[in-house]
């Protein structure tokens, strides 16, 4: 984190809602090819990076069941190309990042971030930041950003203010979910470790070690999902790792300040995120939202409508064409002199 990229320029209209996997025939010298993926600009179609038979991934899943959280990390390395770690900073992401650091003394390779910087960050949470990158400064972090904003005043006058409560979908999409995908696309990621686990409750307490996302076009590696809160925290407090101030204030889970708060005794660990609410996810773990599949509806009604017009476009140059062609033959034919019979 020594290296740090913040990247926000490419513009939402530019980014593609997944990655798209390219002919790895086409150019055996080029970087995207080997990585197994291409831009979201390009349209040569082909096998992704990594694919595995379901009955493949049943058994990677079955023996890494029985391997240590270290080991895991340690084969997923050898195993996946273009491997990155996606994290908040939450406990098992630094858990996840002080091993992967522990692990380059054996290689030397290190795994990159993704941070996704939504804008509504405590400074809490940004204060962790730096001083991981201090920590761990041979860790390159790229983070990105809502498309086009760098502040939550570039934010709020494209959207609106408050639009967690008045479109929670709508943010959803903008703050987090686009620029997630737009790093995907960007960084060419094959596969992300993730900070999740099952003991964390809601919709992750099924999730399996390795699996795929489908819509995403990457493969996701969750190292930690057996283990507990308290395994997690013993973890950060033995190993001196940094940690969210916010921890010591009754915070177990922390997202952003306006939908995170801490959690009462008893209560699941994510339970402080979106109290009240029938949500424990933002979208960038779940399927596509229904703001999601609205945006793919208008963006193939916008290509549908360009064809048409590019069609219709056709169709009267093509009847211009013919036009000038009847009228050349007119013309040519009355200005043939004619002739009388004697």
């Amino acid at each position: 984190m020594g290296n740090y990229t913040h990247n926000s320029s490419a513009s939402s209209a530019d980014a593609s809602p997944r990655l798209k996997p390219i002919d790895t025939k086409s150019d055996a010298s080029n970087d995207d090819v080997d990585s197994g993926y291409s831009s979201a600009a390009s349209s040569t179609m082909g096998l992704p990076a990594v694919t595995f038979t379901p009955y493949h991934l049943k058994w990677l899943n079955d023996r890494l069941e029985t391997m240590e959280a270290r080991d895991i990390l340690r084969f997923c390395k050898v195993l996946f190309p273009n491997l990155y770690q996606s994290t908040a900073f939450g406990l098992t992401g630094l858990v996840t990042l002080d091993m992967l650091s522990k692990l380059e003394q054996e290689d030397s390779r290190s795994v990159d971030i993704i941070f996704l910087d939504t804008l509504y960050h405590f400074k809490e949470t940004l204060d962790l930041v730096q001083r991981v990158q201090d920590r761990y400064s041979s860790t390159k972090v790229h983070i990105f950003k809502p498309d086009g904003c760098n502040t939550v005043a570039d934010f709020e006058a494209i959207f609106g203010e408050r639009t967690w409560e008045t479109s929670a979908e709508m943010y959803d999409w903008y703050a987090k979910v686009e620029p997630q995908q737009r790093a995907y696309t960007e960084l060419n990621v094959a596969a992300v470790f993730t900070g999740r686990r099952r003991s964390q409750g809601g919709q992750r307490d099924k999730i399996p070690i390795v699996e795929i996302d489908e819509e995403r076009g990457v493969v996701k590696i969750n190292p930690l999902v057996n283990w507990s809160f308290d395994q997690v925290h013993r973890y950060i407090k033995e190993h001196d790792v940094p940690y969210n101030a916010l921890l010591d204030q009754g915070y177990k889970s922390v997202g952003d300040w306006h939908s995170t708060s801490p959690v009462a005794a008893g209560e699941d660990e994510r339970a402080g995120r979106w109290k009240g609410q029938a949500k424990t996810e933002c979208g960038i773990h779940n399927q596509k939202s229904r703001y999601a599949l609205y945006l793919e509806e208008m963006e193939q009604k916008k290509r549908e409508e360009a064809m048409a017009k590019a069609f219709q476009h056709n169709q009267e140059r093509i009847n211009c064409n013919n036009s000038s062609k009847v009228d050349a033959a007119t013309s040519s034919s009355s200005a043939q002199p004619v002739q009388v019979s004697s």
